[in-house]
């Protein structure tokens, strides 16, 4: 069992949206579409199940109106051994357009890729008022804190919350995972920047870091090669440098991931990932796989990293370990990772496969 330095076998607790997804069947466009497959979903909340489904403690805190529709996807989570007592099923008093956010989703094949339409505006969460929230009660007990850049995005009132959160997680000792997930969708890149970096002292294990870029260049004019965005498939010595630049800034940073796509086709995709964690970066293998449904892989990719993490994983078994959640799920339909067989993971990690970028 590796050390990590990060607390292991945590209670888990992760906050956020979860939305109805609508999908046109066989890969069918939305102009085309007669029926529509539902599903839930939402990157925290994925998290949460990916994470149950492994055998981890995990607990989901939103807020979903107080009908059918908040109440089918609390069940759903639920039935994946999600506690959701935090929840918060509004009332109408509460959340004046009471509903539940929505996104619709075109799945991809071959050289269409998928796109997908969000309906997410005014939805619960983003018209609750959290100041009602004790945060000291919600956290109390809990190990691991997982948050993400998606919902700040929401509104104000969810912005102000997450940094209290992160505040708050800190004081308490717990350990804070977070994920930049920019969403072009959902505000401008400058404003994730500035939001984001405001987060960082607290946390100990970064995700994907996208929206930080441009601060850490803004006044070095050696590093002008970054201005205009980190490489989606850098190298080795490029993300070195990269994951270098955020530990001097930031070294509260015990670990730092991202995870690599090779797209071939709209249905073949290639994945690897780098980590930086004990002062040495890391580099995985590369997997190569057909596509049944993407969304939700980085979702993947971040809940297999924490239960490497949690279980006292050595540091190559912890990125592998990641990938090979991640190229799972995209075998599954829906956005979360529903595998509950931990050897199925480890044995993906140890396959031969062809390499292709």
């Amino acid at each position: 069992m590796e050390d990590t330095g990060i607390s292991r076998e945590s209670k888990f607790i992760t906050f956020g949206e979860i939305m109805l997804r609508l999908t046109p069947p066989n890969y069918e466009k939305i102009r085309a579409a007669t029926s529509f497959e539902v599903s839930y979903g939402g990157s925290e909340a994925n998290i949460a199940l990916a994470l149950a489904n492994l055998g981890i403690d995990s607990t989901f805190f939103s807020v979903v109106p107080n009908n059918s529709l908040g109440k089918s996807a609390v069940r759903m989570l639920r039935s994946n051994d999600v506690h959701c007592s935090p929840v918060i099923l509004s009332t109408k008093e509460e959340t004046p357009t009471h509903r539940l956010g929505t996104y619709y989703l075109e799945t991809g094949y071959g050289i269409r890729s998928s796109k997908v339409t969000y309906d997410r505006k005014h939805s619960a969460i983003t018209e609750y008022d959290f100041s009602m929230v004790d945060l000291d009660h919600l956290l109390d007990g809990f190990g691991w804190l997982h948050l993400s850049g998606i919902t700040p995005a929401l509104s104000a009132s969810c912005a102000d919350f997450i940094l209290k959160c992160l505040i708050k997680a800190k004081e308490k000792g717990l350990t804070v995972s977070f994920d930049g997930n920019f969403r072009s969708k959902l505000w401008s890149w400058e404003a994730a920047r500035d939001y984001c970096t405001q987060c960082l002292p607290y946390v100990d294990v970064l995700l994907g870091i996208e929206p930080y870029h441009l601060w850490i260049d803004e006044n070095d004019p050696s590093k002008g090669d970054w201005k205009d965005g980190i490489p989606l498939q850098p190298s080795y010595e490029q993300q070195d440098e990269i994951f270098q630049a955020f530990v001097q800034r930031y070294p509260n940073i015990k670990c730092i991931a991202r995870h690599v796509r090779y797209v071939h086709s709209g249905s073949e995709n290639s994945l690897m990932a780098y980590m930086w964690y004990r002062n040495h970066t890391f580099e995985s293998r590369l997997f190569t796989f057909n596509i049944l449904d993407r969304v939700g892989g980085g979702d993947a990719f971040a809940s297999g990293l924490i239960y490497a993490i949690m279980k006292g994983y050595k540091p190559m078994e912890m990125i592998n370990f990641a990938v090979a959640s991640s190229v799972i799920k995209h075998t599954i339909h829906g956005d979360g990772n529903i595998t509950d067989d931990v050897e199925s993971i480890r044995n993906l990690m140890n396959m031969n496969y062809d390499i292709k970028r």
